[in-house]
C-alpha cells in the first residue's frame, strides 16, 4: 500500500480537485484498490462523491478508537472508496494535541493496508497537527501550486519545513498559458506537471463526479491520466 497526501499552506488552489480526480484515476487507470480519506472539515471531496455522513462519525474514528472501516463507504467509481469528512474535523488538531498521538493517522492507515493498494488523503489547508500527521505518513506529497508568487511563496516554506524534496511533488494548477506570469512560471519549472484552467474542472462540482466520469476526453482528463502516471512512477521509485 502507498499513501499520497494532497497538501498545500493556502486554501483554494485546487486541492480537493487533485484529490479526488488521482483517487479516481488510481482506481481506473491502474485498477487499484484505492480508498480516498477526506480529512478536510470543508468535506468538499465528500461533497464531490456525493457522500453523507452522520455527524460527528469522521471525528469518532480518531477518538473512540473507532475502526475506520466502519465508515467506508463505496462510490459510484469500482474499486474506489471513501471516508467522508463533516464539520467535526474542526476539532481534530485539539483532539491530537490531547491525546498526545503523533503517529495516530499513521497508524489507522496501516491498519488498512491488506484492504487497499493506494489511500489518497485530502487534507486541510494550513500548517495543522493533522497535516503533520499526514505528511509523516505519506509515502507521496503532491502539492498544488498555482502559477502566481504567493503559491510558489507557499510552497517553498513547505520546503523548508520538511527540508528535503524527496518526497514532494508539485503541480501546476489552474494553468492559462495565455497568461505571461502563468506561462513563465511553467517555463521556469518545465519537469513539474501542469493542469490547466478548464470549464470542464469547473463541472465538477455541478455534476459531483470525478472529470473522467463525465469529460474524459477534456484536455484536462488527459492532464490528470499524464499526472496520475507522474505519481506511479515516483511511488515506484521511493528513494529519490
Amino acid at each position: 500500500m502507498a499513501t499520497i497526501a494532497i497538501y498545500s499552506l493556502k486554501g483554494g488552489v485546487g486541492k480537493t480537485t487533485l484529490a479526488v480526480n488521482l483517487a479516481w484515476a488510481a482506481a481506473t487507470q491502474s485498477a487499484r484498490r484505492t480508498l480516498l480519506w477526506d480529512l478536510d472539515p470543508q468535506a468538499a471531496s465528500s461533497f464531490l462523491l456525493a457522500a453523507k455522513t452522520p455527524k460527528g462519525e469522521a471525528r469518532s474514528i480518531f477518538s473512540k478508537d473507532a475502526a475506520p472501516e466502519k465508515s467506508i463507504r463505496a462510490t459510484a467509481t469500482p474499486r474506489l472508496d471513501l471516508i467522508a469528512a463533516d464539520a467535526s474535523l474542526r476539532d481534530l488538531d485539539l483532539l491530537f494535541h490531547e491525546l498526545d498521538k503523533k503517529k495516530r493517522l499513521q497508524k489507522l492507515l496501516a491498519g488498512l493496508s491488506d484492504e487497499y493498494d493506494r489511500i489518497v488523503l485530502d487534507c486541510p489547508p494550513g500548517l495543522t497537527e493533522t497535516n503533520k500527521q499526514a505528511m509523516r505518513a505519506a509515502d507521496l506529497i503532491v502539492v498544488p501550486v498555482i502559477p502566481s508568487p504567493l503559491s510558489q511563496r507557499a510552497f517553498e516554506e513547505l520546503i523548508h519545513y520538511l527540508g528535503t524534496t524527496k518526497r514532494v511533488l508539485p503541480v501546476h494548477v489552474m494553468v492559462d498559458r495565455r497568461r505571461r506570469l502563468h506561462a513563465d512560471s511553467v517555463a521556469a519549472n518545465p519537469g513539474w506537471p501542469a493542469i490547466p484552467m478548464a470549464s470542464a474542472v469547473e463541472q465538477m462540482s455541478v455534476r459531483r463526479a470525478p472529470l473522467g466520469e463525465f469529460a474524459a476526453r477534456s484536455p484536462a482528463a488527459d492532464a490528470f491520466a499524464g499526472l496520475w502516471q507522474t505519481v506511479e512512477q515516483w511511488l515506484a521509485v521511493p528513494e529519490r
